[in-house]
């Protein structure tokens, strides 16, 4: 009794083979162009650095002591020369009281020493007296003058130490930091405390930016250079490189060599220690032939097929990409070799393969269909 129901099982799974599988055509991708136009494209090498003076200088204390004055402060504009600081000179002028003092006690012994040759050469020339006292007269004489001398040194060694009680500035500049307080003491024991950093002029600044490996065979002396600054994000300022230092820093695994960016600051509007968004101009091109990178990027699906057959024979030189034109035929593709120049980020310049007008696929779609992979290699 369940025979009958054999036919229209089978008749049923055989439309439904046809409807999904067989009896289904493939679809027919369709692809996004552009044309390849003739523009201008200027690139850049990007790097970040910070705003310094070209010249700062750290105003220290060659001794120890409690800041008595601060005769400057933060933004205070100073002259060469200008005490900008004092140190209490008590124990230090005590000391230059002492010496003073050891430096004539040293005299008086040294005339002593004198006296006491002369007696005895008086006395060896009256046959009077035997010449070992003589000669031991004279050991002390020399010896008190030297005695004189060890402390004519350490008087001046108290008077130095003395002056340096009085802080002075070594250029004419703006104080940008001020690291101590009156009443606190300063040590110089093992290093020079640091009281001031003074900025020479800041109407002239550099930026010191950390390019990477990959870029730095771009960048060269005398290069232009923009930037910002998060103090004026609408504003674009200028500046020039003087300096590529060739001792590279590896930090994480990443090699970066110090650019310097000479800016001039007029109006005094760039401060020390701001954080600079650099773009180092590299190259420029006017009116040439350029297409988007996204053309330079763009793989075919799965199952495209090309009008050129050899296409996966293609060997691609350094310096040239794959390219894909739409094909004559429906949904078929035909690749070609483009020479590459510079490139600004979103669109690179064609030195050979293409003219003006030819539309470059940049994507395309399919239902159904699987990405073929990346494009191939350079």
């Amino acid at each position: 009794m369940k025979k009958p129901f054999l036919p229209a099982l089978l008749a049923v799974l055989c439309a439904a083979l046809f409807l999904g599988g067989c009896g289904r055509k493939s679809a027919v991708p369709t692809f996004e162009t552009a044309p390849v136009q003739t523009g201008d494209i200027t690139q850049y090498v990007t790097a970040t650095g910070t705003l310094n003076a070209v010249v700062s200088v750290d105003v220290g204390s060659q001794i120890s002591g409690r800041i008595q004055a601060l005769n400057a402060d933060f933004n205070s504009l100073v002259k060469k020369g200008e005490v900008i600081a004092e140190i209490d000179t008590s124990l230090y002028q005590a000391a230059v009281d002492q010496a003073k003092g050891d430096l004539e006690s040293a005299r008086a012994a040294l005339d002593l020493a004198q006296i006491k040759v002369d007696r005895e050469r008086a006395l060896i020339e009256r046959k009077a007296g035997p010449q070992s006292d003589l000669d031991t007269a004279e050991a002390e004489y020399r010896q008190a003058k030297a005695t004189l001398d060890i402390k004519k040194a350490l008087l001046a060694q108290a008077n130095a130490n003395l002056d340096h009680c009085r802080i002075e500035a070594p250029v004419d500049g703006i104080v940008i930091t001020r690291k101590v307080d009156v009443g606190q003491t300063v040590a110089a024991a093992m290093t020079t405390p640091v009281l001031y950093t003074i900025a020479k002029d800041i109407r002239q600044m550099r930026i010191i930016t950390n390019v990477s490996e990959a870029d730095i065979g771009q960048v060269k002396n005398g290069q232009t250079a923009e930037f910002t600054v998060d103090a004026f994000p609408d504003e674009v300022f200028n500046g020039k490189i003087s300096q590529v230092r060739l001792s590279g820093t590896c930090t994480d695994n990443v090699v970066t060599y110090q650019t310097v960016v000479d800016v001039a600051n007029p109006e005094q509007k760039l401060f020390p220690n701001m954080t600079a968004q650099v773009s180092i101009l590299v190259a420029q091109r006017r009116g040439i032939l350029t297409v988007p990178n996204a053309a330079l990027r763009f793989a075919p699906l799965e199952g495209t097929k090309f009008e050129n057959a050899d296409v996966a024979s293609l060997k691609v030189a350094r310096g040239q990409r794959v390219v894909y034109l739409p094909g004559k035929a429906p949904g078929t593709l035909r690749a070609v070799l483009v020479k590459v120049g510079i490139t600004n980020g979103m669109d690179s310049e064609i030195l050979d393969g293409l003219k003006k007008g030819d539309a470059v696929v940049t994507a395309s779609t399919a239902s159904g269909a699987k990405s073929g992979g990346p494009p191939p290699p350079i």
